[in-house]
């Protein structure tokens, strides 16, 4: 683990040196849970990376922390280890599938909330070295609004919103929305219809919400796009294989591709505006203070 450890180092050193595009921040939620929000982000994920892209998924699921349990893979380190100064931060980065690296949370971030400004400082450190190591950090929160789950929103330069064309996934997502809204925070939020039989129901639903946010919040909310109500996803998940790995042609593989090259499409605009980890470690600290 050691070697590994300083061959990252060695590794991020050298990109630092060679690249100075900053790494983008994304965090992904829903307004409540069963709606598939962690397999879109693992998935998400993978469809990146597979397009060149290098990707760190973070789990920030307090209570269901499950990436790896979708991965089918064991998480030897976590989060808590690195607040406890047991571990570096290259230490608790793990594996999953096709060499997709992730940090389990747990109830790290739990502890995340109570850490000294001592503390707080050690840990802005340790994650602030992922700047340049990878292209995007996607943290994978906890169901509706916590106090967590708002700190990762409020931080993160983008926000993707899963929800499904159930009616209470609707109005709990619209509801999230419209909570940070009134906070006076300004949140770039964008919408992922999941588990839809076709594409009007996906428009439908993502019209729905994005025209009463238009009208009673006065923002925008842009759709990343649908994924289709697939039991190949149920299959997959059975086997602990990321569904556009066990079934790379699938209805909702499809839909991930889709929607993933939407957003590369619309990055060169981002990447401009982009203030990288230190900018979401900037927001966090002041949150959690």
């Amino acid at each position: 683990m050691t070697d590994q450890a300083q061959g990252l180092r060695n590794l991020v050193q050298i990109q630092n040196e060679n690249n100075t595009r900053e790494t983008r921040v994304i965090t992904v939620t829903s307004g409540k849970g069963g709606v598939g929000k962690s397999n879109f982000t693992l998935n998400f994920a993978l469809t990146l990376q597979s397009r060149g892209y290098k990707v760190l998924v973070f789990d920030a699921d307090i209570g269901l922390a499950n990436i790896d349990v979708l991965m089918g893979v064991s998480s030897k380190y976590s989060l808590y280890h690195l607040l406890k100064k047991e571990k570096t931060i290259w230490e608790i980065i793990q594996k999953g599938y096709n060499d997709l690296e992730f940090i389990a949370g747990g109830s790290g971030f739990n502890d995340l909330l109570r850490l000294t400004e001592e503390e707080l400082e050690y840990f802005a450190q340790q994650v602030n070295q992922l700047n340049g190591y990878v292209d995007f950090i996607i943290f994978d929160t906890g169901a509706g609004l916590s106090k967590e789950t708002l700190k990762f929103i409020l931080a993160a330069e983008d926000t993707i919103v899963v929800t499904t064309p159930e009616p209470t996934s609707i109005t709990d997502a619209y509801a999230i929305i419209k909570m940070v809204n009134s906070m006076g925070h300004k949140v770039s939020f964008t919408l992922v219809i999941n588990r839809v039989t076709d594409l009007k129901e996906g428009k439908y639903t993502a019209d729905k919400i994005s025209m009463v946010a238009k009208q009673f919040l006065q923002i925008d909310i842009p759709t990343l796009g649908f994924v289709d109500d697939d039991s190949s996803v149920m299959k997959a998940v059975k086997k602990q294989v990321p569904f556009t790995v066990a079934f790379p042609n699938s209805a909702a593989s499809r839909g991930i591709q889709v929607l993933v090259d939407r957003f590369i499409a619309g990055q060169s605009q981002m990447e401009v505006s982009s203030t990288g980890i230190k900018g979401f470690l900037n927001k966090m600290i002041k949150l959690l203070k």
